[in-house]
């Protein structure tokens, strides 16, 4: 009845659907990690942003890393801007997420050692090989709030450390980079600015509170992968039985086309049977 399984096509068939199943399974899963991931990931940036500011130095160092922990803590610094040695981080959007620009990025020293801010952003100028117009930082002792960010690597960023840049321009927000230039200790991660004192005049753009309430499609496509791998062994089923109802209506009809050509053989040897020439008449025979 199911003989039709152990040919080629069918057991081809069946072999993909086995494999099908656990990696649609597999899948499921990794979208489901990938939610939790950023569940956890909303979770901390919500925490860490109402927490109580902290002075920068509780939290990083000169050549620390910045703990994920500790990413989007909001912190303190109060030094004087470095204009001098300051930088713009080339390729950055605006706030519209369309516009392309840069990041103003002002090194605070406070004593012997620095802390990187990211004032913010500007929109590119028409010549990209000249330092733009940047608004100017605010003189004297200020005192900065903001979010405190781990360097940015290549690794972390997926933005490449291109070299023969232009003077004064950087790819990354890296520390270690900016110590090399300042010649001073710098501490580890950089502020995101927020808010200043004294303020000053015009500022640039300042960078957008990140997004930590969208949880995005993940679960979704988990359980559409595992409504996929249930759906394999269905449709295989179906198939099965559809194949099996097709074979059955051929044999259904070649067994009819059979019946109906044997009783055609049939009639035709009876009619030859009794197919002989018609009998004399006696006045017929009388005349012979």
């Amino acid at each position: 009845m199911y003989r039709f399984l152990l040919t080629r096509q069918w057991v081809i068939l069946t072999l993909i659907g086995l494999a099908l199943i656990p990696t649609m399974i597999r899948l499921g899963f990794w979208q489901l990690h990938r939610h939790e991931a950023k569940v956890a990931q909303n979770q901390l940036i919500g925490n860490n942003l109402g927490a109580p500011a902290v002075p920068v130095d509780k939290l990083t160092a000169p050549g620390r890393t910045v703990p994920r922990d500790d990413t989007f803590r909001t912190v303190t610094a109060t030094g004087t801007y470095d204009t001098a040695h300051e930088v713009v981080v080339r390729q950055r959007t605006g706030s519209d997420e369309q516009s392309i620009g840069y990041f103003v990025l002002t090194p605070l020293i406070e004593g012997k050692r620095a802390v990187l801010v990211n004032r913010g952003w500007i929109p590119a100028g028409a010549d990209l090989t000249k330092f733009p117009d940047v608004p100017a930082a605010p003189r004297g002792k200020v005192t900065v709030t903001g979010r405190l960010k781990a360097d940015e690597t290549s690794a972390d960023s997926g933005i490449k450390d291109k070299s023969g840049l232009p003077p004064r321009q950087v790819m990354l927000i890296n520390s270690e980079q900016q110590a090399k230039a300042l010649g001073r200790p710098v501490l580890g991660g950089y502020i995101e600015l927020t808010s200043s004192s004294p303020k000053g005049g015009k500022q640039p753009d300042p960078v957008p509170e990140p997004e930590h309430s969208d949880i995005g499609p993940h679960m979704a496509y988990a359980i559409q992968w595992w409504l996929f791998s249930a759906g394999v062994p269905f449709g295989w089923f179906v198939l099965a039985r559809r194949e099996r109802r097709d074979q059955a209506a051929q044999a259904a009809q070649a067994a009819q086309a059979a019946e109906a050509t044997q009783a055609a053989e049939a009639t035709g040897a009876a009619d030859g049977n009794t197919g002989q020439s018609p009998a004399k008449t006696p006045a017929a025979a009388n005349t012979d």
